[in-house]
């Protein structure tokens, strides 16, 4: 396991899939490396590749929004994503590419040692709980696994596409809030 500074370093150089050819920025994360809530997308769009920061663009703005419904902000909490750099017209990262990039991931898991981690969307929530993951019947439920309790809820990304999905998240955001309470986390 390496490192902050190490880990940093590899995936700043890393040319383990072709999506180093066309990044401007490796998105690395944001936010307190000592959390105990993760939240793990599946990769940087444009507005993140642009910046180097993960969720900044429309959906990192309504991202902000959830985050606040329930005391969490970007110093609280720790944001990465399964794959570090933007694949080409935002489409979603291919196996080959999120297997690349996934030792980074939990690399960082490692080091953080969260209490509880969020998948934002389909993609992470398949990577990291299940590969036949179904966000729409699954979106909320909880698994305790390796220590830590996981979870999934809709990408932001897809509550712009499609606001009937919202009221599903303010429920799954409670339950996350009950959860960081049960599991006494500190936010």
């Amino acid at each position: 396991m390496l490192d902050w500074d190490n880990l940093e370093h590899a995936c700043q150089n890393c040319s383990r899939c072709s999506l180093c050819a066309t990044r401007t920025n490796v998105v690395f994360g944001v936010g307190a490396r000592d959390a105990d809530v993760m939240f793990v997308g599946e990769g940087p769009g444009e507005q993140e590749d642009l910046q180097g920061e993960p969720f900044v663009g429309p959906a990192g703005k309504l991202l902000d929004d959830m985050l606040s419904i329930i005391d969490l902000n970007r110093n609280n909490c720790y944001i990465a994503n399964v794959v570090k750099c933007r694949p080409p017209h935002n489409r979603d990262p291919k196996d080959p590419e999120q297997d690349a990039c996934i030792g980074y991931l939990r690399n960082q898991v490692s080091l953080i040692r969260p209490k509880i981690i969020v998948c934002l969307g389909r993609i992470a929530a398949r990577r990291l709980i299940a590969d036949d993951y179904r966000i729409t019947q699954e979106h909320g439920t909880w698994l305790h696994r390796n220590g830590f309790w996981i979870t999934a809820i809709y990408h932001p990304s897809a509550l712009l596409r499609d606001v009937s999905k919202r009221p599903d998240t303010f429920m799954d955001l409670l339950s996350l809030r009950d959860k960081i309470r049960e599991v006494g986390a500190k936010i």
